[in-house]
């Protein structure tokens, strides 16, 4: 009994180690998944220090004696001095148990070694290239031109330092609670917004504060900056932030233990509810090379409640399926093996890279990567761009030939050199039926003062300003265009009506006019860019408008007013 306790107990405590090891390092329970195979190690090394600690111990003895050689103090002298050891050299045994344990662990690691050498790209060059597949796009036709009212101009450090600022205004939450600088970018209700949860601001906070989860999440519209604390009426239980089996990580591992997940991201649906979008990866080359994904699991970051998603039927409000970063190493393999791993190496034919950095762009209600396609042995220039969706990987290259992002801030820079303004990563824009770079100009404090305009064929070409028209108009002028606005999209709706109420107010630098009809409660929203009689449109005026559609609000793209008064 007593040698059948101790052996019950070495195997408890072994279980327990092993459980703990699991437990912090999270693997899938999957074969191709390289940590998977690192933690079986791991357990066998446990299993055996536990059950046959004395038979290591006298393993790692027979190792060290009767090698080599011994240090030892001449008689004499007293002094150290070091001799062959002449002793008959013991015999290195291996138990049974440990002799199983080290050839499984030499057979794991042999196994890793086949699957990486069955990944190599020296031999799957064409499989590399084939993980994204990139077709020719015309860019005039693919990406609509925005109205002025529809351009983002916040990116996420200015996201940051907006959504600091809101949190710090709550006096009984900054105590509480920090914020994660996540800000992922979404569309949500036609408008580009950057979110990201609250987090417990220390343990102590968590332990005060964890039975009601996290109240709020941060969203900041990307155009005028507008930024909202959205409370919830039950708090997020489930986030990055959170301890023990509501941590985001382990509470999605143990309910899918096979799937091997890419990083979470934070998004809401369409009507502002909190989940989190943990992509679950699949490998298209070897054993665990190629890295795609194949779906999404996600989790309601309230309830709890989660479901795996194939990557064809995910919901339409998901923007990121797939991390950037992702994107860019297939874009990168898609342009070196183009004519195969050796020509990526020597010649160098048609081989063409991502630039260094990457912007987003809305279209249609979905997010796309944005990045600009470069020669490798030119970093002056591009040759084109490409746009890609994040939820479908659709891909689209852009054959425009122009200056690189870098040079572009440069240029755009130069423009207002002695205000040593710094500019933020471009994002592209079609105006006028041409590529262009849209810039923001922020000054040491990281507020932005300035916008700017690069042509992407001239980047000579530059329109600054302090608002948006501003720099639009010196842009086209500098480009010797018509100042025209843009036409209205296809999807507008026209209405007639008097007007009941009306008022103004002035967003990133442009005065914006907000209106009502007679008998309607939808408020229509209007740019001073729209039309130049709107600063002297008063109640009781017949409007003819021409609209688009964004929640409760209406964004007017067009209007005449009678010139006659009611």
């Amino acid at each position: 009994m007593k040698r059948f306790s101790s052996i019950a107990g070495r195997i408890l405590i072994s279980a327990l180690f092993m459980f703990l090891l699991f437990y912090s390092m999270l693997p899938a329970v999957n074969l191709r998944d390289r940590n998977f195979i690192l933690y079986l190690i791991a357990c066998i090394l446990i299993f055996l220090a536990v059950n046959f600690l004395t038979a290591v111990k006298d393993f790692i003895q027979s190792l060290r004696d009767g090698r080599g050689f011994g240090a030892a103090r001449d008689p004499v002298t007293g002094r150290v001095i070091f001799r062959r050891n002449e002793s008959e050299r013991p015999a290195v045994r291996l138990v049974g148990p440990l002799k199983y344990g080290f050839a499984a662990i030499a057979a794991l690691i042999l196994l890793m070694a086949l699957a990486s050498a069955l990944g190599l790209k020296l031999f799957n060059a064409a499989r590399y290239r084939d993980l994204i597949h990139v077709t020719e796009g015309d860019f005039s036709s693919d990406v609509a031109e925005l109205s002025m009212s529809q351009i983002p101009v916040v990116d996420k450090d200015t996201a940051s330092r907006l959504g600091n600022k809101k949190l710090g205004e709550m006096t009984d939450l900054v105590s509480q609670f920090e914020i994660l600088n996540n800000y992922t970018q979404i569309n949500y209700q036609g408008a580009p917004y950057r979110v990201t949860p609250l987090s417990y601001a220390d343990p102590i906070k968590w332990l005060y504060n964890q039975r009601k989860g996290l109240p709020a999440y941060i969203a900041v519209n990307m155009v005028n900056q507008d930024t909202n604390l959205v409370w919830l009426d039950s708090g997020m239980k489930y986030s990055t932030s959170e301890y023990f089996f509501r941590n985001i990580y382990r509470y999605i591992r143990f309910r899918y233990p096979s799937k091997i997940f890419e990083t979470v991201s934070f998004e809401t649906d369409d009507e502002g509810t909190p989940y989190w979008v943990a992509p679950t990866i699949a490998y298209r080359i070897g054993w665990w090379d190629g890295k795609d994904i194949d779906g999404a699991v996600l989790v309601n970051a309230v309830t709890g409640e989660s479901r795996w998603y194939a990557k064809d039927e995910v919901p339409q409000w998901i923007d990121q399926l797939y991390d950037s970063n992702l994107i860019i190493e297939q874009l990168d393999d898609n342009g070196r093996f183009q004519n195969g791993y050796f020509n990526s190496l020597f010649g160098q034919r048609g081989v063409r890279r991502t630039t260094y950095g990457y912007n987003y762009l809305a279209i249609d209600d979905d997010v796309y990567l944005y990045t600009g396609m470069s020669s490798v042995t030119s970093d002056e220039s591009n040759i084109g761009f490409v746009l890609v969706n994040l939820r479908t990987k659709e891909t689209r290259f852009y054959t425009v030939p122009g200056a690189t992002e870098l040079a572009a801030m440069e240029s755009a820079r130069g423009q207002v050199q002695h205000l040593n303004y710094s500019a933020t990563f471009p994002l592209l824009l079609n105006i006028s039926d041409r590529p262009a770079y849209f810039i923001s100009l922020k000054d040491a404090a990281g507020l932005v003062k300035m916008y700017a305009f690069v042509d992407v064929g001239q980047y000579q070409i530059v329109g600054t300003g302090q608002t948006i028209d501003e720099a639009k108009r010196g842009y086209r002028t500098a480009l010797n265009l018509e100042d025209a606005a843009p036409a209205a999209p296809k999807d507008t709706t026209e209405i007639s009506g008097r007007i009941e109420a009306a008022a103004s107010a002035v967003i990133s630098g442009n005065t914006c006019y907000y209106f009502t009809l007679e008998g309607e409660t939808d408020i229509y929203t209007a740019f001073i860019s729209v039309s130049e009689q709107l600063p002297f449109i008063r109640p009781g005026d017949t409007v003819h408008i021409s609209f688009t559609q964004g929640g409760q609000v209406r964004e007017i793209m067009a209007i005449e007013v009678d010139a006659g008064r009611n």
